[in-house]
Parts: structure tokens; sequence; C-alpha cells
């Protein structure tokens, strides 16, 4: 057995209990898998969804740390509808191996009274509860914080992009300030009509979408700082030549944004418009990270459509007992697997916020109105 990671005495007890679990539920009666794992989300509350933010954020962490339980990442972690951590498993020899531990661990959790029920993952096959790879591509968070804001002289940035101009060649600034500059230039012209908290999670999009590399280039062809489709920049009328500028990703990304939120703006106000100020804030702000992932339409269906809105209705009459996020979360929890909705969109989003977690920590932005 791989050393198990120090932590407190409940959690490492906890931790214990989860790898021997198939072990002590040998002589128990197992219940029946579950045919198809969707049925398990339909048959979910929505009140399940209360803490189901913070507790993906945990996990998520993990995994851009690699840290906790996924300080070994040749492991998986395994998490139920709250977003709640049930156990891991060290990875098996090949996939075939590392599935079948997967579901052997379902099936015990399911008997230990740990999970309601389970579902058997496969090959193209959501099983349940969910598992997340401790090995998978992403960012190293402090590299990205120190190329944003310009740690190094050589990641300070000058240049000009259509009537936007940014510092000198003999006096270049971070990317951080260019960012800000941009926001609140379009503000002031009124080209844009975004929450002010949206520059922050804007700035974990950069860390999360390219670390802060100009030439980020995906196997997608998503270009730049922003990861911007080739669609997306010619919308936004940007030449090839140009693909690559950081004032013209960042403009085009706010330009994105913007009409997104005006698709969005009606469906959300009927539906959250009696929020509080700062929570109704949030959340849109969530949503429009969301969007910018999952593609507006899919975000407005969540909030309108007769069958997916049904959850939005619960948590808007609801709300004072979710967190924003939870409202965000809750809101795809509920119907995936419906819409080409999936997880990946809620790690997108729970990376962002890590990213601007990140960014705020640092004595150059943790007490500015950035970090409010």
């Amino acid at each position: 057995m791989k050393p198990i990671p120090r932590r407190r005495s409940l959690a490492v007890a906890f931790m214990v209990m989860t790898i021997i679990a198939p072990i002590l539920c040998a002589g128990e009666q197992a219940p029946e898998p579950v045919g198809n794992w969707t049925s398990i989300v339909r048959s979910s509350p929505y009140w399940m969804s209360q803490g189901v933010y913070q507790n993906i954020i945990t996990i998520r962490r993990w995994v851009l740390k690699e840290s906790g339980y996924c300080s070994d990442t040749d492991r998986h972690i395994l998490f139920d509808m709250r977003g709640q951590f049930l156990g891991y498993i060290d990875d098996g020899n090949s996939r075939e191996a590392t599935q079948k531990r997967l579901n052997d661990t379902r099936r015990s959790l399911a008997a230990s009274g740990r999970a309601d029920s389970w579902a058997a993952g496969g090959p193209g096959r959501t099983g349940y509860p969910f598992a997340l790879a401790c090995d998978q591509p992403h960012v190293n968070i402090d590299e990205a914080v120190a190329r944003y804001l310009g740690t190094l002289p050589t990641e300070l940035i000058w240049g000009a992009w259509d009537d936007l101009t940014f510092a000198t060649q003999d006096n270049p600034g971070p990317l951080h300030d260019a960012l800000m500059y941009v926001y609140e230039t379009r503000q002031r012209q009124q080209r844009n009509n975004l929450p002010a908290t949206l520059t922050k999670y804007l700035a974990g999009q950069v860390l999360i979408e390219s670390s802060g590399q100009q030439r980020a280039h995906s196997v997608a062809n998503a270009k730049g700082i922003l990861q911007l489709s080739p669609s997306a920049l010619n919308d936004c009328q940007i030449k090839p030549a140009n693909h690559w500028h950081r004032l013209a990703q960042i403009d085009c990304a706010l330009r994105l944004m913007d009409q997104n939120a005006r698709n969005l703006q009606e469906p959300f106000d009927t539906r959250f418009g009696h929020l509080p100020e700062d929570k109704r804030d949030q959340l849109f702000t969530l949503l429009l990270v969301q969007a910018y992932h999952g593609g507006a339409g899919r975000v407005s269906a969540l909030l309108d459509d007769e069958t997916l809105s049904r959850p939005a209705a619960y948590f808007a009459d609801k709300h004072e007992n979710f967190s924003a996020g939870d409202i965000a979360f809750g809101m795809v929890f509920h119907n995936l697997g419906r819409d080409r909705l999936g997880l990946a969109s809620l790690y997108y989003v729970a990376d962002v916020q890590l990213a601007t977690e990140a960014l705020c920590k640092t004595a150059r932005l943790r007490d500015t109105s950035f970090c409010e």
C-alpha cells in the first residue's frame, strides 16, 4: 500500500476505512447496480446541492495542486451528487484493472451505506459515485500567476490594438494591468455592460485557459491567452496576423461575454432577479464563465427550458439555503446527461475560482478592489 498523506486523525481513519471497504463489505449483501446512472441524478432531491460548490472546488484543488488525496497522481477520487469526497482507489496496471477497482469500490460504498446507490462505469459509460482521475493535464498555478503579474521582466507586455494602446516598449506592463485597462476602457465607452466581479474571473480564465502564455495553441485550434476558437476570432474580426495579440484576445473575450450577457440577462432576471444584488451578480458571473466554456444557449436553457429549468426554479424559490455557487452548480448537476451537460463545465468553473483565489493571495492584489 502506498503511504497515506498526513491529515487529521479522523481523516486518516476515514481514508483507511475507504481503502478496506471492499474487504469489510465482502460478507454484506451489496445492492444491485442501477442500470443507468442518470436515473440516480433524476431521483436526487434538489436540496442535495447544498455545499456542492465548495465540495467540487476542494477536490479540484487536490488535482491542481497535486495535494491531499491527489498527492499521488496515480489515483481516482470518488464523490457523490453533493460533490462530497467518498474515497479513492490506487490505479491498476491497466485501464481495465482501474475500472474494475472503481466498480468494486462503488459497490462496497453502496453496501456500507456511504452511497445511496451505485452504477457500474465502463468504456464510454459514466459510473456512480462519480470518479475523477488525479492524473490529468492542468496548469501550474504558481507559474501562471507569476506570468500574469509580470514578476519576470520577460513577461511584461506592451502594444496597440484597435483604439487601445497599452504601455510602451520602454515601459511595458504586466498582463493584469492590460486586462484591467481593456475592461475599464470598454466600460467607459459603454461597449460592454459586464459586472465588475467579472474581471477577477476573466483573469482566472487566462490562467486556466493558457497559463498566460501568448502562443498557447490547443489541438482543437483554439489560440492565445484566452484560447479563442477560429470562429470566435472571426466574429471579432481579428485577422490571422493578430490572432495571438493579447490586447485583441482580451477585447474579443469581453465582447463575446457581453454578447452572452445580453442573451442571458432577460431569462436570468426573470428567474433570479429577486436575489440580493451581490448574490445575483455573483451567480450571473459564474453563469457567464460557464457560458464561455459550454455555450450561452446551453446556459439559457437551464434558465427557461421547460424541463431543464426545474432545478433553477427550485433554487430561485429556496435561494436563502444555497450559495450563488451552489445554485450555478446545482442547475448543471441535476441536468447531467441532458443537452450534453457534463461535469467538465463544473470542473472548469471550479478551476477558474481556484485561479482567482491564487491571484487574491498575492501581495499585489489581495488588498485591492479587484479581490473584493
